[in-house]
């Protein structure tokens, strides 16, 4: 795949955080635990945390980050104490803007009480033909304020930035989302190389033979995925 892009209205270029690979914006909540936990699982092995699962490191970098561009925070109204949003007077455009909650179908189930807002993106993603970027929510990111709805789009044919519908998860009254916070996670694909048909079967006898081997083997060796399961070097 060539690169990807990310473009930026020109007046906009160096004055605000730049998409980055998402391996570059794991949460502190990931990178301050302990691989360990001073303990023996139930299988003897040191009992590991999920500092140490490389399923969930390898999804958290998968693909790019675009952060947000301004610092956004919180205040209540003085009259109704309902949650208004700020930011600074001088910043080149509104980081956030509105729906109407009956695009979701409010106030029916599960959306009684939402107001769905989105984060205005100022990168238009730029991908070769043929391929498409999924947009979601930085994944593993529970520190963040807000919950980003996912979407896939067709950006090698889609000139204009896309936008992210989030609904603010914030509990506290004064928030401040810092900009170059993690705001959508993109990973682009190549339409073509997805699986398009699929079966669900039970197994033979050799397959699940082959299942209660490797499961036995992922509880009592050390490392094994990491040893002989992941394909560390297909990742670039």
């Amino acid at each position: 795949m060539a690169d990807i892009e990310f473009l930026c209205p020109p007046a906009l270029a160096g004055k605000i955080p730049e998409p980055a690979p998402a391996a570059k914006f794991l949460p502190d909540w990931f990178r301050n635990l302990e691989r360990e936990m001073g303990m023996k699982d139930a299988h003897g092995l040191p009992g590991l945390t999920v500092r140490a699962c490389l399923p969930v490191a390898d999804v958290m970098a998968q693909g790019w980050i675009i952060p947000t561009p301004y610092d956004i925070w919180t205040q209540p109204d003085p009259a109704t104490g309902a949650i208004q949003f700020q930011w600074a007077s001088d910043a080149a455009f509104q980081p956030i803007d509105m729906h109407h909650p009956g695009q979701l179908g409010a106030p029916n189930p599960p959306f009684e009480n939402a107001m769905p807002l989105k984060l205005m993106n100022p990168w238009r993603v730029k991908v070769p033909p043929g391929w498409s970027a999924t947009f979601l929510h930085p994944v593993n990111h529970f520190e963040l304020p807000f919950m980003a709805f996912g979407g896939t789009v067709d950006c090698d044919a889609l000139d204009v930035p896309v936008n992210v519908p989030f609904f603010w998860t914030g509990q506290t009254p004064g928030i401040r989302l810092s900009a170059g916070s993690p705001m959508v996670q993109v990973i682009p694909f190549e339409r073509a190389a997805q699986a398009r048909a699929g079966t669900a079967r039970a197994e033979t006898a050799q397959e699940a033979e082959d299942r209660a081997t490797n499961l036995n083997r992922k509880h009592t060796e050390e490392s094994v995925y990491a040893r002989e399961w992941r394909r560390r070097h297909e990742r670039g």
